[in-house]
């Protein structure tokens, strides 16, 4: 009796083992979450911590002040002038680079020659540093002596002031943004066409569907959850535009009449520049923090609800044509043969089989 205890208690390494079962996917998973708490995590919690205190740059910490930052910087005309700003560069250079994105990825998953070229080609200008851009759509976009001044003047078009005018400024700056990241989105949204099974696009051609039905009522459903991601990682990066903005002159100060003052250049200025106000810039980076969490959120719901109300329609569509004929086919398909009923046999509750109950040919 004595032998059978001994033996059923674990030993240690049978404790080691079920311990390291158990501890083993979350050691594994504990570097990521150790760097993000001490690179991620602790600078937003110390920035909130800073906007609440009255913060110079040189004289540090001087009273706990409460939530004066966030009203002083809303009362701010610049606050306002650059959070337009913002969203207008932000309106201008996702969309166009979504929808380029997505088009440039389906001509690059089609059957061209020398492939590699072309989807290395597309990142090229990713690799391009931010500052080089800038310079070079600096002078492109120059007022006086810029080349699209000069194609538009062969068209009869008068010259555009890029920098005098805003609209005119968000423009040419949403075109850098535009030029380094299309290619980069592009190519994401070509790993996830990939991985689209072929069996969809040989059905939609049994049923008749064109290129552009297939890539309307197949790709672009099948690449919803990819969308979303490129949508939501846009929307990060636009709102916090800085390098495009910043170099787009000579004195990185959003312009004269701050025509393409950003909020992270305003914030930059607040910190930074005569004022050193540490509390308001770190007000400044918190609004920016919820503006891009609420917008990422609407952005979801809204890719969420469009995906969810394209697949009812598309159920709704395959169930009309099962009543028809049998099969989501259509008009056209031959019906599936309908089995002869049993004769003989009768299953209703309560009844007696015949013929020693062998059912009747």
């Amino acid at each position: 009796m004595t032998t059978t205890t001994a033996a059923a208690q674990p030993t240690w390494k049978d404790r080691l083992g079920r311990a390291e079962y158990r501890w083993s996917p979350y050691l594994y998973i504990a570097p990521f979450f150790v760097v993000f708490a001490i690179t991620g995590l602790y600078p937003l919690l110390y920035t909130a911590w800073v906007s609440l205190h009255k913060w110079h740059l040189i004289g540090g910490e001087q009273g706990f002040v409460g939530m004066q930052n966030y009203v002083d910087v809303v009362q701010q005309p610049t606050f306002w002038i650059a959070l337009r700003n913002t969203f207008s560069i932000f309106l201008l250079s996702s969309v166009p680079q979504i929808i380029v994105a997505v088009f440039i990825a389906w001509i690059l998953d089609s059957n061209l020659r020398a492939k590699t070229f072309w989807r290395m080609g597309v990142l090229l200008p990713y690799v391009v540093a931010p500052v080089a851009v800038s310079m070079i759509f600096t002078k492109v976009f120059a007022d006086q002596s810029g080349m699209a001044n000069t194609l538009l003047g062969m068209i009869g078009v008068d010259p555009i002031g890029w920098h005098a005018n805003a609209f005119a400024s968000h423009i040419a700056i949403a075109n850098m943004v535009n030029f380094r990241w299309t290619g980069y989105n592009a190519l994401i949204l070509l790993a996830a066409m990939q991985a689209i099974p072929q069996e969809l696009y040989e059905a939609a051609t049994v049923d008749g569907a064109g290129r552009a039905r297939q890539f309307f009522s197949v790709t672009i459903p099948q690449l919803r959850s990819t969308i979303i991601f490129v949508v939501i990682t846009s929307t990060i990066g636009g709102l916090q535009i800085f390098d495009e903005p910043r170099m787009f002159d000579t004195m990185g100060n959003g312009g004269a009449d701050k025509q393409w003052l950003t909020l992270t250049m305003y914030l930059y200025q607040l910190g930074w520049g005569p004022q050193k106000s540490f509390g308001r810039a770190a007000a400044i980076a918190w609004i920016l923090f919820l503006i891009i969490i609420l917008i990422g959120m609407i952005n979801f719901a809204i890719t969420q609800r469009i995906a969810t109300s394209g697949g009812d329609r598309r159920r709704g569509r395959g169930g009309r044509g099962r009543g028809r004929g049998g099969s989501s086919a259509g008009e056209g398909s031959t019906p599936l043969p309908t089995p002869a009923p049993q004769t003989g046999l009768d299953v209703t509750p309560g009844a007696v089989l015949v013929d020693d109950g062998k059912e009747q040919r």
